[in-house]
């Protein structure tokens, strides 16, 4: 088994963590909030005092953190984890940030030796607690071969989706694709129930024939369809809305330096951030049938 660190341990980390111990590696943690560490350690964990106690001498360093900002400075300050690391470890960086930021700290490791690879997960907070999360990873093959040893213990389905930064591009291109597909799925099925059709019956339907799509079928946003769903539990999240308007900035960045003109993208952007201006932005992002409904 692996020593590895594990940086950020919020809604996603967390649970990500956890799975790591459960799979017999030594993990040692580090996240400003006490409370954080304090959990992980009751499972098992190490507690560092600072990102670079917890990295140096480590496997692999993993990190969750919330946006592009604090990935740069985590890695790249003087002083920071690409200061204090050498080639023998492995650095993982499952955040989902802009694919420029991934570019330049892979670009950095890269010049220092260091394996690196941009990790950003698909799946939410069901998946990392069961394990069952979606990596989409940019860097070398070398660096591949080497995270999947590890996130095997953390998700499902690993993908290598091409160089630094390629793993941020397949996922704004994924949630962008989801964002405008549950908003498609609750306006089909609100359509369907003003006309007097029972929404899991229209469901039914719409699986079996062309329209079927993940929503439906996994995350359907009608309440009282699918027991499981946020749908069914006063939309609690799941994957807030708050987090669904930062990746659908962060895919119209990516079709905006790329030329493409992403009109689909852009209303579910100007939709989803309607919605978490109105007050929603902690609920579940299924939680758009309502603004549709009014």
């Amino acid at each position: 088994m692996s020593t590895v660190a594990f940086i950020g341990l919020g809604n996603m980390g967390g649970p990500m963590a956890k799975n790591l111990l459960a799979a017999g590696h030594e993990v040692t943690v580090f996240d400003l909030m006490p409370a954080a560490c304090a959990d992980l350690e009751k499972a098992g964990a190490a507690v560092a005092g600072s990102a670079v106690d917890a990295a140096i001498g480590k496997d692999y360093v993993i990190s969750m953190l919330p946006a592009g900002k604090h990935v740069a400075s985590t890695y790249l300050d003087e002083g920071g984890l690409l200061d204090s690391l050498d080639g023998s470890t492995t650095v993982l960086d499952c955040s989902t940030i802009d694919a420029a930021t991934a570019r330049r700290v892979g670009e950095a490791a890269a010049a220092a030796g260091i394996g690196f690879m941009d990790s950003p997960v698909s799946g939410g907070v069901a998946a990392a607690a069961a394990g069952t999360l979606a990596f989409m990873c940019g860097g070398s093959a070398e660096s591949f071969e080497k995270a999947k040893v590890i996130l095997a213990g953390m998700g499902k389905n690993i993908f290598h989706a091409g160089p630094a930064g390629a793993g941020q591009v397949a996922k704004g291109c994924n949630n962008m694709l989801l964002a405008i597909h549950m908003i498609g799925s609750c306006e089909a099925l609100e359509m369907g129930a003003r006309n007097g059709l029972d929404p899991k019956v229209l469901s039914e339907i719409m699986l079996a024939s062309s329209g079927r799509n993940w929503s439906l079928e996994v995350y359907n946003p009608y309440p009282g369809v699918m027991e499981n769903a946020p749908a069914s539990n006063g939309y609690k999240p799941g994957f807030m809305v708050d987090l669904m308007a930062k990746d659908l900035g962060l895919a119209l960045e990516i079709a905006q330096q790329s030329g493409v003109d992403n009109q689909m993208g852009q209303l579910a952007q100007s939709l989803y951030a309607k919605h978490q201006q109105d007050g929603n932005g902690q609920r579940d992002f299924s939680s758009i049938l309502e603004a549709l409904q009014e």
